[in-house]
C-alpha cells in the first residue's frame, strides 16, 4: 500500500489545504505533531535549505545538528524525489520577491 495515497494521508493533505494563515498552520501542527516530530521536520527543511545554498555536509551538520544519514536522506529526496522541497523553496523565493516590491 502506498502510504501517501491512503485515505488517512489524503485526509491529512485535504486538511492542510483548508488552512489559511500562519497561525492556523502553527496551531494545527502543534495539535498534530509531537515536539520531536516538529523538531525533526524543521531540521529536515533547514538541511534542504542549506543544500540549496550548496553548503557541505560538515557545515550543515554543524549548523543543524543533523546526522550525516539525515543530511544524505534529505539530499536524496531533494535530488531524486518528487520535487516537494524544490516547489516550496521556489514559492518562498517568489513570495520574498513579491514582499520586496
Amino acid at each position: 500500500m502506498d502510504v501517501f495515497h491512503s485515505n488517512s494521508a489524503q485526509l491529512l493533505i485535504d486538511g492542510l489545504m483548508t488552512l489559511k494563515t500562519k497561525e492556523e498552520y502553527a496551531a494545527f501542527l502543534e495539535d498534530l505533531l509531537t515536539t520531536k516530530e516538529m523538531l525533526d521536520m524543521s531540521q529536515r527543511i533547514m538541511v534542504a535549505k542549506l543544500l540549496t545554498e550548496k553548503k557541505v555536509y560538515s557545515k550543515i551538520a554543524e549548523q543543524t545538528g543533523a546526522s550525516s544519514a539525515t543530511i544524505s536522506r534529505v539530499n536524496r529526496a531533494f535530488t531524486y524525489g518528487k520535487d516537494g522541497y524544490k516547489t516550496v523553496f521556489k514559492r518562498l523565493k517568489e513570495r520574498e520577491a513579491n514582499d520586496i516590491e
